[in-house]
């Protein structure tokens, strides 16, 4: 398959590869030689998320970044929901028709209980967890509860994420707190979005913060059973969106866990502290092993 026209290569100086799963057609990056990290993104990203973390990891490790379908170049067949437990299914797959015995995880945002599902359903090939600034349980709260409500269903979530494009445009520039996003890196994000009828995938995720709360609940309920997994607990602390209760609650689960935080980074941290989180991930990494 080639690249879209939007597509730019210089900020974006990987292969692009693809692979049928379930009818999908997934695109990743598959950088490095080395044990796996696979690297999950949430909403309203893909794989670009990671580009400034893949050059200083893919000397040491193998790096595959993966975008869900109706993500970045992925495409999704005729019924497919945009579900986060369909995009676990979809990851869970990917693994497989790659061949890939054991892998660590890179989650953040949706990336966490989508990774989470999937290292539940196969634990034995998790060797380690990554993660910051995400969750893997029922998100009760008020404010959510309305961030889902406006965001992700009826005519707000039309107009707010179909017609504005809020995530991309207000979102994502929020997100970042150490530097600021390029004009490029805008059109890059704005890519696999450029239609209205191109953004349902992004409009489902908030929707789901409420739509898939049982099955977030079984999730949470099983965490114990990973919870002894090697864990690096990044924590951007000018994330708006998670604060201290998450980080607490993750430290409280992860019981062979080391914290690291972020400082002045934002929530999208791969992008706005990638070159200092890869570091990080090279030092644990090597005092682990």
């Amino acid at each position: 398959m080639e690249r879209p026209d939007w597509f730019d290569n210089d900020l974006y100086p990987f292969d692009s590869h693809w692979q049928d799963v379930n009818g999908s057609k997934v695109h990743y990056l598959d950088e490095g030689e080395g044990p796996v990290l696979l690297m999950l993104h949430g909403n309203p990203t893909w794989s670009f998320l990671y580009r400034r973390m893949v050059p200083y990891l893919s000397d040491h490790f193998r790096c595959i970044a993966l975008d869900y379908p109706g993500f970045g170049l992925s495409t999704a067949p005729e019924e497919y929901g945009f579900t986060p437990a369909e995009h676990a299914e979809v990851v869970s797959g990917f693994v497989d028709a790659l061949g890939v015995d054991e892998f660590s995880l890179v989650m953040q945002d949706w990336g966490g209980p989508i990774g989470f599902q999937v290292a539940l359903d196969r634990p034995d090939s998790v060797k380690a967890l990554i993660l910051g600034n995400t969750w893997a349980w029922p998100r009760t709260d008020t404010a959510t509860q309305r961030f889902s409500s406006a965001l992700g269903e009826g005519r707000s979530g039309e107009f707010l994420v179909d017609r504005a494009n809020v995530f991309i445009n207000v979102f994502l520039k929020r997100g970042m707190r150490r530097r600021s996003v390029t004009g490029a890196e805008m059109r890059m994000w704005r890519g696999p979005f450029l239609e209205k009828e191109t953004r349902l995938a992004v409009r489902v995720m908030p929707r789901e913060l409420s739509g898939s709360a049982d099955w977030l609940a079984d999730i949470e309920e099983r965490l114990g059973e990973i919870a002894d997994k090697p864990a690096l607990l990044f924590w951007a602390d000018q994330d708006p969106m998670f604060r201290g209760s998450e980080k607490r609650k993750w430290e409280s689960i992860l019981t062979n866990r080391r914290t690291y935080i972020l400082r002045h980074a934002g929530h999208f941290w791969q992008d706005d502290a990638g070159p200092e989180a890869s570091l990080m991930i090279r030092y644990w990494w090597d005092n682990l092993v």
